[in-house]
């Protein structure tokens, strides 16, 4: 080999180490840094898989330099996955002990709840013991948050069920409900949906208030309706959708608009599968790592 040949020989050799230790670095950056999803959790396969499954798939597609993991708050469905199909989820303080065992650095803990009530403020309370595993850290907000975000969900849910809004017909979503002072979020989201002009639109609640009762005695008040649509205002199709709202018992909703005289159809589609729904938690991702 000549003179010349050895120096390009060692010209691309030393490109090839270049490029070789920039891709090293490069992935070792991409792996000190994580999303949490943190989310209640459902037994539901099909609507876990849709609906917080999405969240995290529309998150991971959006800031592809982080890993994206998962963790639930409920033990109970923790428990029921592992035991029922050998699934293992973590809760999330083994989550953040993993993630902090990982060398992860830079840590953004996105939940998919719906507000910022007592599930939000025990993962703050968690959070705040872990802190000082990790370099930066930040808890995202909830769904509803801002005013901004109240009025981007109504445009989701009004726009995924407009068909239903012929004007003979009561659409009804259910929430959850909570003893928090953040159970005003349903109160405000049927002000948001009424300021929009979305007159045959209702919310209400499972655990707390506005009650079926009250959603009952507001849609017989008006007189003109001959059919109710029950749709959940909860992340997740889970137990609450399927059995609270439309089970065959004689206390769910479905059971007591049918008794009251209405026809009824309810639809088993949690808001997380809504891809409006998901970007709404990429922007706060968004809005988390901008922090």
């Amino acid at each position: 080999m000549n003179k010349c040949s050895k120096l390009v020989a060692l010209a691309l050799g030393a490109s090839v180490l270049f490029a070789s230790v920039f891709t090293s670095c490069h992935k070792a950056a991409k792996n000190d840094k994580e999303i949490l999803v943190v989310s209640f959790g459902t037994s539901y396969n099909s609507s876990r898989d849709l609906t917080i499954g999405g969240i995290e798939n529309a998150i991971g597609a959006a800031f592809p330099d982080y890993k994206v993991a998962r963790a639930f708050t409920a033990d109970t469905i923790i428990n029921i996955l592992k035991e029922r199909e050998n699934l293992v989820i973590d809760n999330v303080d083994e989550a953040l002990t993993r993630a902090a065992n990982d060398g992860i650095k830079t840590l953004v803990v996105q939940p998919t709840h719906l507000m910022n009530g007592f599930e939000y403020t025990d993962l703050q309370k968690t959070l705040s013991k872990y802190e000082s595993k990790f370099s930066k850290v930040v808890l995202a907000q909830p769904l509803l948050t801002s005013d901004a975000d109240f009025s981007a969900v109504a445009d989701a849910i009004t726009a995924k069920t407009k068909n239903f809004d012929d004007g003979n017909t009561a659409i009804c979503f259910m929430g959850h409900g909570t003893e928090a002072e953040s159970n005003k979020v349903y109160a405000k989201m049927q002000e948001v949906l009424s300021s929009k002009g979305f007159a045959n639109y209702y919310v209400g609640t499972v655990e707390a208030t506005p009650s079926v009762e009250d959603l009952l005695a507001a849609i017989q008040a008006k007189g003109s309706y001959k059919k109710v649509v029950l749709h959940p205002l909860m992340v997740v199709a889970g137990d609450h959708a399927n059995n609270d709202m439309a089970g065959d018992e004689e206390d769910s909703w479905k059971s007591i608009f049918k008794a009251a005289g209405f026809e009824v159809e309810c639809v088993l589609e949690g808001l997380g599968q809504d891809t409006t729904i998901q970007q709404q938690y990429v922007a706060h991702t968004k809005a988390a790592i901008n922090n």
